[in-house]
């Protein structure tokens, strides 16, 4: 009998792992909600009952689990508190609030009962962990069943979650349930919460919450019972005088679930053409901040407008980056600026059109890689934040300016030099919890992770960068991509080993600083050396623009690229010898009289993230001027 239920074991694990499976070593956890919620809405608290189906695909045994408390944060004394009180540059949202809240208005769980599979477990509670020890092992293969019952009480809105938010918005309901934690590759990942980035489990969820019948709701997933429901879900439903509403949801391929609720939302909807269905929940009777800036009215008539630039929006990403998988998409006005869900959103409304959209289109662009990728954005931030600024950027100038701007990433290019030239610039390659500063933190993350992105493009070039992106996408969607796995379909793509782009831009923090030194006249040819100031290299795009006009641009590959990037545009190309990082000095020769020669420049692209440009130009007039 042992052998027979070891050859299942190991026959399930296969196929298990084979229905995940990127490469024969991947594999992925999956878990299964289902929650009943009972909402007090006066008192700002709830109660819940938890089952959780968990299935191990990994090859490990495991002897215990992890979940998140994330409302355990709220709570003077708590990591979060006393890291804001403590960090250099606090979040201005946060600050010192935390440490001031009243009891009712604190966020707790409190778990009353754990089992599994119907036996009751040993769980020990720190901070915002809960530990549980299991008497049962769960082997590779296996599955196993948690059922859970708490109390919870939701925190005055100070970061992301809470009741009461600056603009009125009564639920922004987001990490707000007991959650498993991920384990992966590299273990269980049960990190504190203090505000930063979160990964999940990927899964499904059936939820159920009940709440006064006044409160209109949006939320992750498909309304199950619409017809019950009414509020812009249904055009006939029935709806109690008094009492509440059960709102039944439910969510396939998702690793969380958020939901937000107001009774003074107005809801609408919109469709994308070949695409989702997009709902939107806002107030339209107040105005909570910005009031002497804003009308409710010219409010209202930006959200009005929302609807259409969020569809087109979504026609641009699906189609330069993938198409969206899911078929809803819900924006709901809420939380404390702008955070992403999977299918949905969180953000703060009182705001001109342009911010509207901008804040919109940010997060919906989270729905790539944060919702599908799904990188373990605590591990990796710059691969969620960085490639949403990136394709945001894009986004926003398809909208506002036809795709026509000169340098959409300029923003991005910019924070980063500043804070290399600060000096306080922290590698990529950081747990977003562990940046010494806030501004670290950001550079990092969101600007720097941009500057990666469209550097890369520069190294690789347009059309193998472009075709990379959509190759990752659809190579990776559904599951948990690292660097290297992004960093592996590139170089697929390129057919170039990019391994040390990776390693001096991710990983440490040095920079870029090409120059050039001499420009020699021999006769009939011109002598142009250029040097490497700092320590990371590069391959060169060097533009000769000459006195009649006309440009040729001399490309010089990295030897350790063991490849070259494919022409770019119609300027004329001349492909010279490769660069053995090694050298600082390289010297090329150009056909021609230097007094034909009007310019000479690295990097007219402007994607080189040069912490000088000013050694990156030659005047050839200005040059000979100076030397007669």
């Amino acid at each position: 009998m042992k052998i027979k239920a070891t050859i299942l074991c190991i026959l399930f694990l296969s196929v298990a792992l084979t229905g995940y499976s990127q490469g024969k070593d991947y594999w992925q956890q999956e878990a299964e909600y289902k929650m009943d919620i009972d909402v007090d809405a006066e008192a700002h608290q709830f109660s819940g009952t938890q089952e959780l189906t968990y299935h191990n695909n990994s090859p490990d045994t495991l002897r215990r689990v992890f979940y998140h408390l994330y409302f355990n944060a709220f709570q003077p004394g708590s990591m979060m508190d006393v890291r804001s009180r403590t960090i250099e540059d606090p979040d201005s949202r946060v600050g010192d609030r935390i440490s001031k809240l009243p009891k009712d208005e604190i966020g707790y769980h409190h778990i009353n009962s754990l089992t599994q599979d119907g036996e009751v477990v040993d769980y020990t509670v720190d901070g915002t962990i809960l530990e549980v020890t299991l008497d049962q092992p769960i082997l590779p293969g296996e599955e196993t069943t948690f059922n859970m019952a708490f109390e919870s009480q939701v925190p005055r809105q100070i970061r992301r979650s809470g009741w009461a938010n600056k603009e009125g918005v009564e639920f922004s309901m987001s990490q707000w349930y007991p959650k498993l934690s991920e384990y992966d590759n590299d273990g269980w990942h049960p990190n504190p919460y203090i505000g930063r980035e979160f990964h999940g489990v990927w899964g499904s969820f059936d939820v159920k919450i009940s709440i006064d019948s006044s409160y209109v709701m949006g939320a992750t997933g498909h309304l199950q019972n619409a017809d019950e429901i009414g509020h812009g879900y249904a055009e006939e439903y029935e709806r109690p005088d008094d009492g509440k509403l059960t709102w039944h949801w439910q969510a396939d391929k998702v690793h969380d679930f958020m939901w937000g609720a107001d009774p003074d939302f107005t809801h609408t909807t919109a469709q994308v053409p070949n695409g989702p269905k997009l709902h939107f929940l806002y107030q339209q009777d107040t105005v909570a901040v910005n009031a002497d800036r804003y009308s409710q009215q010219q409010l209202t008539q930006n959200w009005e407008q929302l609807p259409e630039y969020t569809v087109k929006a979504f026609q641009f990403m699906s189609e330069n980056f993938g198409k969206y998988p899911y078929d809803k998409f819900t924006v709901i006005q809420g939380g404390d600026g702008g955070m992403e869900y999977p299918m949905g959103t969180l953000i703060t409304g009182n705001r001109s059109l342009g911010s509207l959209v901008g804040v919109t289109v940010h997060e919906f662009v989270h729905m790539w890689y944060y919702g599908v990728l799904a990188t373990n954005e605590s591990r990796y931030p710059w691969m969620d934040e960085g490639f949403t600024t990136y394709t945001s950027a894009l986004t926003m100038d398809h909208l506002f300016n036809n795709g026509q701007s000169e340098n959409p990433h300029e923003g991005s290019y910019s924070r980063y030099l500043g804070m290399q030239r600060a000096e306080r610039f922290e590698a990529l390659d950081t747990h977003a919890d562990h940046y010494e500063t806030n501004a670290a933190y950001g550079a990092a993350s969101y600007s720097t992770g941009s500057v990666f992105l469209n550097q890369l493009r520069y190294i690789v070039g347009t059309e193998a960068f472009n075709k990379g992106m959509k190759r990752y996408f659809h190579t990776w969607k559904f599951k948990h991509p690292d660097g290297r796995d992004f960093l592996r379909t590139m170089e697929k793509e390129s057919d170039m080993v990019l391994d040390w782009y990776y390693q001096y831009f991710i990983e440490t923090t040095k920079t870029i600083d090409y120059g050039i030194s001499s420009v020699l006249s021999n006769g009939n040819e011109t002598f142009v050396t250029l040097e490497r100031h700092d320590l990371t290299p590069m391959p060169i795009d060097l533009m000769v623009t000459y006195e009649d006009g006309s440009q040729e641009l001399f490309y010089i590959p990295l030897r350790i690229m063991r490849n070259e990037k494919m022409a770019e545009s119609d300027t004329p190309r001349t492909v010279k010898a490769d660069w053995p990082w090694v050298n600082p000095t390289y010297t090329l020769g150009i056909d021609g009289a230097a007094s034909q020669i009007k310019t000479i420049e690295i990097d007219p692209s402007m994607r080189l993230a040069d912490i000088n440009r000013e050694n990156n130009v030659i005047n050839m007039e200005e040059r000979m001027n100076v030397a007669e």
